[in-house]
């Protein structure tokens, strides 16, 4: 059977049969970004701050190095130029879909955990003072001695706000989930020593890292507030293994293969969209020999499937059709 080449599926031909395979998918996307909305809007805890607190948040209240709305174009923009350039390239629509879908999963789930512990906590910000008392007159209250703050309200607001950095989670998510994807796509773990391939990869964690330093010097978080949102950047990782496996590990096998006959469609593997037939082949443990041949370099590599005595089977291009270098399904 001739090698079949999925880049040359577009978003023209196949993007809209995709997008609905995943319908599923975008939906729960839809409800994140509704839910991120709600917790935007609604009121933070209002943790006591008393008169000895103050001591500690009496920063001066600077102006934003990184304003709010350059969040977004920084992790989420940004990736979305990047992985539209490589498809262009590529001309695949399945690395484009997934890597997309992967981003925003991961900005939006880092950014709902990270609304929901800011207004569950409501730490104030270094520069709390300022906004609770903007023409420097304290007052507090007699009895509790908390804060009786009479500033401007949403200004106040969002001074609750302080925990964890937003800036810092968003942009460590968006970024980090480039870095995940560029790490895959110049192959920069395959054990070559190419230190450059690295440095690729760490440039968009020291961008997502000069943003949340920015937090800290604009005295708008605490250092820990900035060192907790870049820990959210763990839900990258698990988007990136989730939607992302296909074009960031690209031995995980969760690529799909056109099959000879849209017979087999009939299989719980194969899938029809439009008029063709492909199949999504299953994913094994990995064995002592799996891991024997891929060291000698005989397995790893992209396959070709053929029917071999009544077996639909992918073999290793270049190397004999062993038992560690067939996937098996019925034909």
């Amino acid at each position: 059977m001739a090698d079949i080449q999925l880049g040359s599926h577009t978003v023209k031909s196949h993007g809209v049969k995709v997008a609905k395979f995943h319908m599923h998918d975008w939906i729960i996307l839809l409800l994140l970004g509704v839910i991120e909305i709600i917790l935007n809007v609604i009121e933070p805890f209002h943790r006591f701050v008393g008169k000895d607190m103050m001591t500690d948040l009496k920063y001066p209240l600077k102006s934003n190095t990184v304003p709010f709305w350059a969040v977004p174009m920084i992790g989420i923009v940004l990736p979305l130029v990047i992985f539209l350039a490589i498809y262009y390239r590529r001309r695949d629509v399945y690395d484009l879909h997934h890597a997309i879908l992967g981003l925003l999963f991961s900005v939006l789930i880092t950014g709902v955990i990270t609304d929901a512990i800011k207004d569950g906590v409501g730490r104030p910000r270094p520069d709390f003072f300022w906004r609770c008392f903007p023409d420097g007159k304290e007052d507090y209250d007699n009895v509790t001695t908390n804060v009786r703050c009479h500033g401007e309200h949403s200004v106040i607001k969002e001074g609750h706000k302080s925990f964890p950095s937003g800036h810092s989670s968003w942009s460590f998510a968006g970024l980090g989930f480039l870095s995940w994807y560029l790490a895959g796509k110049i192959q920069a773990f395959d054990r070559r020593g190419h230190v450059a391939k690295l440095c690729i990869v760490f440039l968009p964690l020291l961008l997502a890292s000069l943003v949340a330093i920015s937090r800290v010097d604009d005295y708008w978080h605490h250092w820990q507030d900035v060192f907790a949102g870049g820990l959210l950047v763990l839900s990258t990782t698990i988007c990136c293994k989730w939607l992302g496996a296909a074009c960031i590990f690209p031995d995980v096998g969760g690529r799909p293969e056109q099959c000879s006959s849209d017979s087999h469609c009939e299989s719980s593997q194969h899938r029809a969209i439009g008029d063709r037939c492909w199949l999504y082949p299953r994913r094994r443990r990995t064995t002592t020999r799996d891991r024997h041949d891929k060291f000698k370099g005989t397995a790893g590599h992209r396959g070709r499937w053929q029917t071999i005595k009544g077996l639909h089977v992918m073999r290793a291009v270049g190397h004999p059709t062993s038992s560690a270098n067939l996937f098996r399904f019925p034909s």
